[in-house]
């Protein structure tokens, strides 16, 4: 039946004298007006809901943002409330309604309906009460001992049952002045415990990751107490009552979810466990970026989510830290997804020996492996890394992971993949890593210092080599293996770190210092092998045997590699050293300028100029 285009008569009276739907037996209709809509923050938005006669403040979730940008939910449009809750603004104590789930009726209106001098704004103050306040008298029946024990037990009901009569608050309507609250989660996330130390002294902590039925996330925090008494209660996929904690702005520097603030429990919160039969809350919420996007989050502050599939899994590897000399555990995988490109991701701890040994076996199948939670690396151009609180799900039930099953079986086995990392490209097809696009001169990079600041940022430069200099250390020793570098071995040969053994014989790879040149000034720059092999026209091996046999010709060949014009594709990050930040430009991708391509590009570049 089609919704009549109007509100409803009294709707404001009805939601104020039932203060959220779970006041109904059955939700009546409840169509409002939307009235003065206007953004509060970066997704937010507070509105005055009108009924024709009484208007009230309301705002909309950061959830239906989208709705409102979208033009769904309009200035003097019409709405259905399916769900709200009533909340008191702190400062002022002025009743707002919070709109849970709506339904647009009609996207706008000609004008604002009941738009005369006597519709009333609603306003409301906390009651002045004043006096003695007398309760009805109440009828007193005498019950014995054991009634009284009988009752009691009666009503132990399980869990089951008192979650009929619950109040359970989607994560969505939370916010820091809110009272009691009780949130019905599964726990899709849970960090390893860790200490710490500060000008408060000494303690441990660990976050968890929180998803309602709507799929909304939050990141809680405990603290000693509370982190000592929960650890071992919460477990990753169950479901949890919850209450009795607080929220606050969340620092967007360590937040992991999309949410505008962040829950943090104490040792008198409650948490029960209840049963997930049935329940409809998802077992994770994954935002997965594409391997071919992850060069724009080289080392910032931001995970990301992957999915791919499984391609390779290395043996399990011992890594010595250096900060305190203790020895982890780490394996690495290799992921492929729709872009034709692989990534490598390091497992470490844990997640290396058991789940990384779960990988192992079912690798020969290709299966799909979503990793929730992973820190984006530079080594090698782009690395993934795994977390305390990352996940990894073996064959997800997610739409991302049906599509990349039909796409690996119907075309992925047979393409060849090339490495994300290998790929900061030279192919102009590839937008924001072409040599045709950010196309900066060297002095723009120069002159500003404060640029990769936050995190690395990319760049093409069209520049010549104008000087390599030949005293400098070019070259280390190298597994043949792994690529990483070896040490002498105790006894002979040389040993790995990276394969944890010991090997006859090494390689020299290319790790080189440069200064390049254009018309607006010059800067050193650093360059790995697979660029410096392209640039000197050798490899490291061939360019030591020259050095050590014609000193004259190791001299010519660095010669030789200067003044010809190139294309350059190069990351610009900070990096500190003694105390003092100093930029650091890295060579990612290298090409040899191609004088057609280059025409056409300064071509299109003077008629841009020409048009503006």
């Amino acid at each position: 039946m089609e919704m009549e285009k109007s509100v409803t008569p009294n709707a404001i009276s009805t939601i104020l004298a039932n203060p959220s739907t779970d006041s109904y037996s059955e939700i009546p209709q409840l169509i409002v007006q939307v009235v003065d809509l206007k953004p509060t923050g970066t997704s937010r938005f507070t509105f005055k809901a009108s009924d024709g006669k009484m208007k009230l403040m309301a705002m909309l979730p950061t959830k239906m943002a989208s709705d409102v940008n979208l033009g769904n939910i309009q200035n003097l449009g019409l709405i259905l409330v399916k769900d709200y809750t009533i909340n008191l603004v702190p400062k002022t104590q002025e009743k707002c309604l919070l709109v849970l789930k709506c339904e647009v009726v009609a996207p706008v209106l000609e004008s604002e309906i009941g738009s005369d001098p006597k519709s009333q704004e609603i306003e409301f103050k906390p009651k002045q009460e004043t006096g003695i306040v007398l309760k009805p008298k109440q009828d007193v029946v005498a019950k014995s001992a054991a009634q009284i024990v009988h009752e009691q037990h009666q009503n132990n009901a399980p869990s089951e049952r008192m979650a009929m009569t619950r109040r359970v608050h989607p994560l969505v309507s939370l916010n820091p002045y809110q009272g009691n609250w009780t949130i019905k989660v599964r726990l899709t996330s849970k960090g390893n415990m860790r200490t710490y130390k500060n000008a408060r002294g000494e303690g441990c902590v660990f976050n968890v990751e929180l998803t309602d039925q709507d799929g909304t996330q939050i990141q809680a925090t405990l603290f000693n107490e509370a982190a000592n008494k929960f650890y071992n209660k919460f477990e990753l996929g169950k479901v949890y009552y919850i209450s009795k904690g607080t929220l606050k702005v969340a620092n967007k520097q360590f937040k992991t979810v999309q949410n505008d603030y962040e829950m943090t429990l104490n040792e008198n919160s409650e948490v029960e466990e209840v049963s997930e039969e049935g329940s409809p809350i998802p077992k994770a919420v994954f935002n997965f970026v594409k391997i071919d996007d992850l060069g724009t989050y080289v080392n910032g502050k931001e995970l990301v989510d992957v999915i791919g599939v499984l391609q390779s899994v290395s043996p399990t590897m011992s890594i010595r830290r250096k900060a305190n000399n203790e020895t982890i555990p780490k394996r690495d995988i290799t992921i492929a997804d729709d872009s034709n490109k692989t990534v490598v991701i390091s497992l470490w701890n844990d997640l290396a020996t058991t789940m990384g040994q779960e990988l192992l076996d079912v690798v020969d199948s290709n299966p799909i492996v979503a990793i929730k939670c992973l820190k984006v690396g530079d080594f090698q151009g782009v690395s993934l890394s795994s977390l305390g609180k990352s996940t990894v799900v073996v064959n997800p039930d997610v739409p991302e992971a049906e599509n990349l099953k039909s796409w690996y079986a119907s075309e992925g086995k047979s393409i060849s993949m090339t490495s994300i990392g290998a790929g900061l490209i030279n192919s102009t097809s590839s937008g924001a890593r072409s040599f045709y696009s950010d196309r900066v001169t060297i002095s723009h990079i120069t002159s500003n210092s404060s640029l990769g600041g936050e995190k690395p940022q990319f760049f093409s430069i069209k520049a010549c080599i104008s000087f390599i200099k030949p005293e400098q250390l070019m070259w280390y020793q190298a597994c043949k293996t792994c690529n990483k570098k070896v040490t002498t071995g105790h006894v002979s040969g040389y040993f790995c770190d990276g394969c944890q053994k010991n090997v006859d014989k090494y390689s020299l790879r290319y790790i080189l210092a440069l200064r390049v040149s254009d018309p607006s000034g010059e800067a050193w720059v650093s360059t790995f092998n697979d660029q410096a092999e392209k640039i000197l026209g050798c490899s490291a091996d061939e360019l030591d045997k020259i050095k050590q046999q014609d000193e004259k010709e190791f001299h010519l060949k660095l010669k030789q590699a200067t003044w010809t014009p190139h294309l350059f594709r190069v990351s610009v990050a900070q990096n500190e050293y003694n105390g003092e930040k100093r930029q650091r430009i890295t060579i990612r991708a290298e090409a040899p300028l191609d004088f057609a391509v280059e025409s056409k590009y300064l071509l299109e570049e003077m008629s841009k100029l020409q048009a503006s």
